[in-house]
């Protein structure tokens, strides 16, 4: 089986992340693979050492119509059995038409459980031979929007649950890159620095908290749009030297067995990739219950789920673990097994693997 993956994200996490595991695992089961990324790809600087053939193509997002002949001219040629389209700006529904007039089946995954109008989910969708959703509350989001339930199939994303086994905080490593306090209470915010991902509402609980917890510091790890705005709100509410914006990181797995919390705010959410690395390394959780959070945290097993929006909510979640350790290490200790049951690499692989086999069996 031949398959051509298309990713359009330049950053080697998210939705990347999950295409590279994919790739390898597809690679040990002899699938033969193909990729097509954007022109400063990380994901393909990454995978330069294997026998993956990457095509490296100009993509401009949504209007970048002349993506459709370059793609089609690469499916021409290559002929395969499934193409695989992993994200959006264009990916998608450019390169549903470019696989289309190449008469190529296609799969197109999706990792955000954002609503779209019914009358261009019915023109977009019918590109597609089957849609993945990375979960089920996405899933449901495309069922209530008109799209035939045999078409759109779950799988979930996964966690290399290797990179944490065993892993141990190494808190003088941990204070020296954040300058923290050998004493201080450490939780953490990771996900894009954009308004969906809620951070405002944390900002707004953190006094609350403070007051119980003097010696509680946040770490905001991530990059994005919004990074100028949420400075301004620290300072805004007097929490300067409480917070630290640290910016993108690649060293999750010695960041996470340190903190003593893993908050997530985000408003939407199709899963939650750093939910699954904060569970795999033993890391509690406070989450907001939206999209597919539920699927990665189970409230009360390991961590606790609050309303959109609710700073007070927020910091009531937070209080609660952080002022008893011992269900805090409870619910971390259920996270890994969480993690390990139902969101292993192999299988998100074999499960991407299922979608293509029905497809050209």
């Amino acid at each position: 089986m031949k398959v051509v993956h298309v990713e359009a994200g330049k950053n080697l996490y998210g939705g990347a992340l999950q295409v590279r595991y994919l790739l390898e695992g597809l690679q040990t089961r002899g699938v033969e693979n193909l990729l097509v990324v954007a022109e400063e790809s990380a994901l393909a600087d990454a995978l330069s050492d294997s026998r993956i053939k990457c095509y490296r193509l100009p993509m401009r997002g949504d209007l970048d119509i002349a993506l459709i002949p370059r793609l089609k001219k690469i499916l021409s040629s290559e002929s395969p059995d499934i193409v695989h389209l992993h994200s959006r700006r264009g990916a998608d529904l450019l390169g549903g038409l470019a696989a289309r007039w190449a008469g190529v089946k296609t799969v197109v995954s999706r990792r955000v459980d954002n609503p779209e109008p019914r009358w261009w989910v019915g023109l977009k969708y019918r590109l597609f031979d089957r849609v993945i959703t990375i979960s089920e509350g996405i899933r449901r989001v495309l069922l209530s929007e008109g799209l035939p339930p045999g078409c759109v199939v779950c799988v979930h994303s996964a966690v290399d649950t290797r990179l944490y086994a065993g892993q141990q905080c190494d808190r003088n490593w941990l204070n020296g890159q954040f300058q923290l306090d050998r004493d201080s209470l450490v939780v953490a915010v990771v996900a894009q620095l954009i308004p969906r991902k809620g951070h405002r509402f944390l900002l707004q609980a953190l006094p609350v908290l403070l007051d119980s917890f003097p010696g509680l510091r946040l770490l905001v790890l991530g990059k994005g749009s919004s990074e100028t705005d949420i400075r301004s709100q620290i300072s805004d509410l007097g929490l300067s030297g409480k917070v630290i914006m640290g910016g993108f990181r690649d060293d999750l797995e010695r960041i996470f067995p340190c903190l003593d919390l893993l908050i997530h705010p985000a408003l939407m959410e199709g899963l939650g990739v750093s939910l699954l690395q904060a569970a795999a390394a033993g890391v509690p959780i406070v989450a907001v219950d939206a999209g597919g959070v539920p699927e990665a945290v189970r409230d009360g097993v390991n961590g606790l789920l609050v309303p959109g929006g609710d700073s007070r909510a927020l910091a009531a979640a937070v209080t609660r673990l952080l002022s008893d350790p011992d269900l805090a290490r409870q619910m971390g200790a259920a996270g890994k097994h969480l993690v390990e049951d139902e969101f292993s690499i192999d299988a998100m692989v074999e499960g991407n693997l299922a979608v293509y086999r029905s497809l050209v069996t």
